[in-house]
This record gives C-alpha cells, sequence and structure tokens, in this order.
C-alpha cells in the first residue's frame, strides 16, 4: 500500500510540473514583459563603482505621513546601491516652496521630488489623473493602469514635456470624506456648503452649489474651528489623524467619491538622471515599486486604526444611493467636459475608462467573497 501510494504521489507531481499545453491546444496566458529587456540588459550592465548625492524637494512637512514615503524609497535605493546614491530630502519651505518643487527639480536646483501630481493642475489638467479621479481607480486599479495598461509611459510622457522623469511614488489608498458639523447626506444638503477640497472635485462641487475653497492644508483647523468653513477633507485616515479634525466637527460624511485612491509620484530631473549608470537606473526603478508596494500596505494598516479612533467622538454618516449616483453623474459631465477642451485628459481618461470597462467583468464575477469577519459574513454582508 505505501508502495502503491508512492507511485501515484509521483504522478501527481509529474502531471503538475507538465507545461500547460500538454493538456491544452494554448499556448501559455500571459509572459512578463521585462525578461527580454532584462536579458539585453545583462550582456552590457556593469555595476559601478561612481557616487551621487541627490537632493529631493517635496509639498510635504515632515509631520506628514507622505514625507515617511519619500524617506522609504530614499532608504531602499541608498540600501540597494550600498551607499552609492544618496538622496537627501528637504521638507516644504526648507530648500524651495511647497508648490515650487516641480519647477526646481524642472530647472535642476534638485535633482528629484516627491508630489501628489493633481498639484500640477496649473500646468495641464491631465496631471490630476495621475493623482486621484472622482469616482475613479483604487489603489489595486492605478497599479493594474500604470503597470499594465500604459498609465506609466503616458506619466512619463507628460512630465518628460517638463525636462522630467517619474515613476509611481505610493499609493495610500482611499481618502476620508468630508469632516462635518453638517449632517449631509442628500444632495441638496450640500448645496450653499463651504467647504475645502481641491483638484477636480473642487470645480464640480462648485457646479452643484457649494462654495469651494482649496485651503493648504495647514489652515483647514483653523477655517473649521472658526467657523470660516462647513466641512473639509484632507486625505486618509491616518494622514488626517494627526491633523485633530474630529476634536472640531460632529460628523464624517462617507465615501470619500472624490479619492478612491491617492497616488503619489517621484520626478527627477531628465539631465542628472542621465547621469546615472544604468545599475543605478534599475535600482531606482525597483526601489519606486517596492515604495508602492508597501506604502499601500503600510497606510491602509494605519488607516484602519484611525478610523477606530476617529469614531470615539464622531458620527460616520453616509450619502444615500440616490446622491452617490447623483455625485457620479455630475463627476461624469465634469470629466467628459475636460476630455472635449483638453486633447490630454481626453487621452488619459479614455485609457483609464477603457481599464475600467475591461475590468468589469472579473470584477463582477469576484465579488461576493469580500474578507468581512465570519460573524459579518454570514449575516449577509458580501459585497465590498
Amino acid at each position: 500500500m505505501k508502495k502503491f501510494s508512492f507511485l501515484i504521489g509521483l504522478v501527481l507531481i509529474s502531471t503538475m510540473t507538465l507545461a500547460p499545453n500538454a493538456f491544452s491546444a494554448r499556448e501559455k496566458f500571459g509572459a512578463d514583459k521585462r525578461h527580454d529587456e532584462v536579458k539585453k540588459e545583462l550582456r552590457t550592465i556593469k555595476p559601478s563603482t561612481a557616487e551621487f548625492k541627490w537632493k529631493m524637494v517635496m509639498p510635504w512637512s515632515k509631520g506628514l505621513l507622505f514625507y515617511d514615503l519619500a524617506q522609504h524609497f530614499a532608504d531602499s535605493v541608498a540600501l540597494a546601491s550600498g551607499g552609492r546614491l544618496e538622496i537627501k530630502l528637504f521638507s516644504a519651505g526648507e530648500l524651495v516652496g511647497a508648490m515650487e518643487s516641480f519647477d526646481a527639480v524642472s530647472k535642476g536646483q534638485a535633482e528629484i521630488g516627491h508630489d501628489w501630481p493633481g498639484y500640477w493642475k496649473g500646468k495641464n489638467e491631465a496631471f490630476v489623473a495621475f493623482a486621484s479621479v472622482p469616482f475613479g481607480l483604487d489603489a489595486e486599479g492605478y497599479n493594474i493602469w500604470l503597470y499594465e495598461r500604459g498609465g506609466l509611459e503616458m506619466m512619463q510622457e507628460l512630465y518628460g514635456r517638463y525636462n522630467l522623469f517619474a515613476l509611481p511614488g505610493g499609493n495610500v489608498g482611499q481618502e476620508l470624506g468630508l469632516f462635518s458639523n453638517k449632517k449631509a447626506t442628500k444632495m441638496k444638503d450640500f448645496q450653499g456648503m463651504r467647504l475645502r477640497t481641491p483638484g477636480w472635485y473642487m470645480d464640480i462641487m462648485t457646479n452643484l452649489g457649494a462654495s469651494v475653497t482649496p485651503l493648504p492644508g495647514g489652515e483647514v483647523y483653523l477655517a473649521l474651528e472658526r467657523g470660516v468653513i462647513d466641512a473639509a477633507e484632507f486625505s486618509t485616515p491616518a494622514i488626517n489623524y494627526p491633523m485633530g479634525f474630529d476634536e472640531i466637527t460632529k460628523y464624517v460624511i462617507e465615501p470619500g467619491v472624490h479619492q478612491p485612491s491617492c497616488q503619489s509620484a517621484f520626478f527627477i530631473n531628465k539631465d542628472a538622471y542621465a547621469k546615472l549608470p544604468a545599475d543605478l537606473k534599475w535600482i531606482i526603478d525597483i526601489a519606486a515599486k517596492e515604495t508602492q508596494l508597501w506604502s499601500t500596505a503600510w497606510q491602509e494598516n494605519l488607516n484602519a486604526q484611525a478610523v477606530k479612533l476617529f469614531k470615539e467622538k464622531v458620527e460616520f454618516i453616509r450619502m444615500d444611493e440616490e446622491t452617490l449616483n447623483s455625485f457620479a453623474k455630475a463627476s461624469h459631465e465634469y470629466i467628459e467636459g475636460l476630455k472635449a477642451k483638453y486633447p490630454d485628459v481626453k487621452k488619459v481618461m479614455d485609457s483609464q475608462d477603457q481599464f475600467k470597462a475591461d475590468f468589469a467583468d472579473w470584477r463582477q464575477e469576484r465579488s461576493g467573497v469580500a474578507p468581512w469577519p465570519y460573524d459579518m459574513y454570514v449575516k449577509g454582508k458580501h459585497l465590498q
């Protein structure tokens, strides 16, 4: 019997290791496109000994968790390069002003920067699409679109017009909705509301009758406390928590339809990048991908903790289905208008919309197994 079982085991192992086309007429489904590129690189690439010291500028203060994303990347580059590429961080105002970082790197005053691409809306509306789109891509969607659907190439082409080479620089997940002293769940509740939000959502809410201002993060608390504004959103739960909005508001209006996820980027002066040997360019590329992966896991774990703390002081309320649909319709109409006006926005948003359409079948078929706790699942809570 033992001999028979052993033979059965060998048969099972051998069948599992046979090529897929031993059982099917189809060839292998998918391949790592980078593999051939790496094989070519390895024929010529040689480890370098040159050392580089770079300056990184950003819109962030050291107190914001976005700063930690930039530091994580710099640390990964230093470790992987054995210290041959050292990146020193300068927070907002230390070397240049927060909103001057883009131009500073473009002109070569600093070699690299970190951002939320939507800050450069004034240079080109399409930058917003690489940051956060109302009812747009979540963190998973951005990863797929950027790395597998041509999004990264579009990002690099857009930044490239300004003498910059760009890479994804971390995604911290969905943002919270509005911290508010008004209990708004229906569309009519938002009319006349004074609120803080930037980007495309600022224009959308203005069109819907709200009074909107894109206040800097450091001014939001006082504006809420003094009643200058009724409501505000800033970022994810973990990034919001140190800002203390729950101390001066009563509600959080969910969900955060304005930013289903918050995507950052690293942007590098092209002349500085060109001076790097090939092995350091690969290290930058891989360190950026590692930061993109780590950032979501790190932040979402913190987000879960922060929400529990928020719920000790504020009430979480949700917009009803009719209101969500109305916001979605208004957002769609606004973005369609941008697409008609700006070819760059059309190119990028058509690509994102096509990805969402192509992914819809799989999203539908895989639904129903969201990882809720057991007691919640068996009571009927199946969808995300």
